[in-house]
C-alpha cells in the first residue's frame, strides 16, 4: 500500500497544465523548471507524510513564485525549509510572507511534525499563475483574478481536487484559506459536491500585508479553529 507521501510525490511529478489561459497570462511548473525542487519536495513529504494517517485538507489559491512555485511545498519558502523543515534549497534563495504567518503558527500549534501529522496544504490550482504588467513584468496572479481565467482552469482545478482527495483526506470538513477563494470553491462544491462543512480562514498574505499588528490573534484564531477537529 502507497503512503501518503508516495501518492503525493507521484501526483507532483506528473503535474502538468494542459488546457489554454486567457492573453498575459502563463502557468510555471516548478517541478519541471529546475531539477533541485523535485527532489526537495521528495525530501519534505517523504520527512512528513511518510504514512497513511487521514489528514484535513487546508485548501490555498494557488502557489506564489517565491513560495511552493519555487521549492514545491505550499506556503513554504526556501528560508523556512531549511530553518524549520531542516531541508536546504542550494540553488534559489526565497522569502514569502505567507511562509512567515503559516510557520509561526505551526510553531504554536505545537511544531511542524505535529501539524503535518494532522493537515495537509495545497491547491485547487497547484502551479504558479503568473500574469504580464503594461511594463512587462511578470507578477503573480490568483485563478480568481479573472472570469475567463476562471472559467479556463476551473476543469483542471476540479480534476486536481479530485485526485488530491483521493490521497486519504477527510472532505466532511474542509478549511479555506482566503474568503474570495472560498466564494469560488464553493461554485465548484455545488456541482461538484466534493465537500461538506466550509471553514475559513484569512489568507496569511493578507494578514501580514494589511492586518500585522493583530497578527497574534489571527494566529490563535487559527489554532481555535484548527483544532477543533
Amino acid at each position: 500500500m502507497k503512503t501518503i507521501a508516495e501518492k503525493i510525490i507521484s501526483f507532483n511529478s506528473k503535474l502538468h497544465y494542459p488546457g489554454l489561459l486567457p492573453d498575459g497570462y502563463s502557468v510555471l511548473n516548478p517541478f519541471q523548471e529546475n531539477p533541485e525542487t523535485m527532489e526537495v519536495m521528495k525530501n519534505f513529504y517523504h520527512k512528513f507524510y511518510n504514512d497513511n494517517n487521514k489528514r484535513r485538507f487546508i485548501i490555498g489559491i494557488n502557489p506564489s513564485r517565491h513560495g511552493a512555485g519555487l521549492t514545491g511545498v505550499p506556503f513554504t519558502d526556501t528560508k523556512r525549509l531549511d530553518a524549520i523543515c531542516g531541508i536546504r534549497m542550494q540553488s534559489a534563495y526565497s522569502h514569502e510572507v505567507s511562509s512567515v504567518f503559516m510557520y509561526d503558527m505551526m510553531e504554536q500549534y505545537g511544531g511542524v511534525k505535529k501539524f503535518y501529522t494532522r493537515f495537509y496544504i495545497n491547491s485547487p490550482f497547484p502551479l504558479a499563475i503568473v500574469r504580464i504588467n503594461k511594463l512587462g513584468k511578470w507578477l503573480n496572479a490568483n485563478y480568481y483574478d479573472e472570469d475567463d481565467l476562471f472559467e479556463a482552469v476551473k476543469p483542471f482545478m476540479i480534476k486536481m481536487l479530485k485526485k488530491q482527495i483521493a490521497f486519504g483526506l477527510h472532505t466532511d470538513t474542509v478549511y479555506v484559506l482566503g474568503k474570495k477563494n472560498e466564494a469560488f470553491l464553493r461554485r465548484i462544491n455545488k456541482t461538484e459536491k466534493l465537500f461538506g462543512q466550509f471553514i475559513t480562514l484569512e489568507h496569511p498574505r493578507f494578514i501580514q500585508q494589511y492586518k500585522s499588528k493583530l497578527k497574534d490573534a489571527y494566529i490563535d484564531k487559527y489554532l481555535a479553529l484548527l483544532s477543533a477537529e
